[in-house]
């Protein structure tokens, strides 16, 4: 009996602490929605998702591309969600609006918008699109970009004729609706312009009169910030951006195998020309950056005040 009595204690013991350990392994779940479809620029969360780095951080990660791209940002802010991939310059007109959202990471650290035109047309430089038109998306952020764009070499945006295209800015190009896009993303356009015979030439804002700033950033709500999960969620987007780097075409792999109705030539260049403009310090805030880009969008008269970093850009560290 007095044998026995040991034996049922340990084995109390062990089934106690298997207990605490599942405990301890269970994964957090963490929303991310998804700024558009799956594609090359979330190549750091796809490549965390596959290495297991968010299974090793504690975290079940699930990646939601949204069924409307503006709404997100919105979702998150009503606590609906707990991160969105967001763009850095549209975070300042939601702060503008009261939306409560807050940047704690960033994704895609360049610009990737671009003015672009062909490149066997007759606009060679920004001042050849003096009485030319530009075709557009979406109006307020892309026009102050191509008004400082155009400012930069003594132009404005009195001087072209600005047409909303409804997103088909490669196809109206290419058609002659237009002699020139605004947004037009460097690192997919370009490409498929090209593999449908017709090479462009880009123009980059952050080469002609517009601060640097961050393409794709993760956006919170504010009262999310001392959550852990944020901490560890950055850590395995680290982790994943830095495989990436010593291992693109191994990535690669790993992305199509995930995604298998993205391996064909658009993406496969797109996931080239994207590599090198991912954050490999996500969780780092350049102050100054958003700074700079605070008064450009009050100088563009796109918000009233800039805002304090502190209350629209935080590092969790």
């Amino acid at each position: 009996m007095f044998r026995i009595l040991p034996l049922i204690f340990m084995v109390g013991l062990a089934v106690s602490a298997s207990g605490i350990s599942c405990q301890a392994m269970a994964a957090d779940k963490l929303t991310v929605l998804l700024e558009w479809f799956v594609n090359p620029d979330h190549a750091p969360l796809v490549i965390a998702k596959e290495k297991g780095y968010f299974a090793e951080a504690g975290l079940d990660v699930e990646l939601i591309p949204p069924a409307d791209p503006a709404a997100p940002p919105r979702l998150v802010a009503a606590k609906q969600a707990d991160i969105a991939i967001h763009y850095q310059p549209t975070l300042f007109f939601d702060h503008a609006e009261g939306l409560p959202l807050v940047r704690f990471g960033t994704l895609v650290e360049t610009p990737l918008n671009t003015v672009m035109t062909l490149a066997d047309g007759p606009i060679k430089s920004l001042k050849d699109l003096k009485g030319k038109k530009v075709g557009f998306s979406v109006a307020g952020f892309e026009d102050a970009m191509l008004g400082a764009m155009l400012k930069a070499e003594g132009l404005s945006t009195k001087d072209v004729e600005l047409i909303n295209v409804n997103f088909a800015l490669s196809t109206s190009l290419i058609s002659g609706q237009v002699d020139a896009t605004v947004g037009a993303y460097r690192n997919f356009e370009l490409t498929q312009m090209a593999q449908e015979g017709h090479k462009g030439l880009a123009f980059f804002p952050e080469e002609h009169g517009v601060p640097p700033y961050d393409e794709l950033i993760f956006v919170t709500h504010p009262d999310l910030l001392k959550d852990d999960r944020l901490k560890r969620f950055l850590g395995a987007v680290e982790k994943g951006a830095i495989y990436l780097t010593n291992h693109p075409e191994e990535s690669w792999q790993l992305f199509i195998k995930a995604y298998p109705d993205l391996d064909n030539p658009l993406n496969k260049q797109a996931w080239i020309d994207t590599l090198p403009r991912f954050a490999k310090r996500p969780a780092a805030l350049d102050r100054g950056r958003y700074e700079r880009f605070g008064v450009f969008m009050h100088d563009a008269g796109l918000i009233k005040s800039v805002p304090k970093v502190e209350d629209i850009a935080v590092d969790l560290y």
